[in-house]
């Protein structure tokens, strides 16, 4: 194939944009060492990759796949869960009944005339020039 085109590969992958990034991918691939899968007749990377998808000798469903895997930044992987280890039950430690609790937290309430004779009590700090 002396010249390859959009039309040439248009049939194999049908939107023109998706083509460009496959392409692209394909031809950085191919730069970074990856085999060749057509003659490369003295093209450029991208003019083999367009080659190749047109020529159908790579599907472009794994070539979008790898361009997928290649812009991941985090790829989960799915493992076999380990067997959690039976951990034995220890005695649970006696609840508190509610008036207990009502009055572990009693010291956090007060009445409107203790907090009105405390705000009272309170003596103003001294005026200075420095302010």
């Amino acid at each position: 194939m002396a010249r390859v085109t959009v039309e040439d590969c248009i049939d194999k992958v049908d939107n023109r944009f998706d083509l460009v990034l496959l392409a692209s991918h394909r031809a950085r691939q191919l730069s970074q060492g990856e085999a060749l899968t057509v003659d490369r007749d003295n093209d450029k990377n991208p003019v083999v990759a367009l080659r190749e998808i047109a020529d159908e000798t790579l599907s472009p469903g794994d070539l979008k796949e790898a361009l997928i895997h290649s812009l991941q930044k985090h790829v989960e992987v799915d493992e076999p869960e380990a067997d959690l280890a039976v951990i034995p039950q220890q005695p649970e430690a006696p609840q508190p009944s509610e008036d207990a609790a009502e009055e572990a937290v009693a010291f956090d309430r007060m009445s409107e005339d203790e907090l009105l004779a405390g705000i009272e009590g309170l003596v103003p700090p001294e005026k200075s020039d420095d302010f």
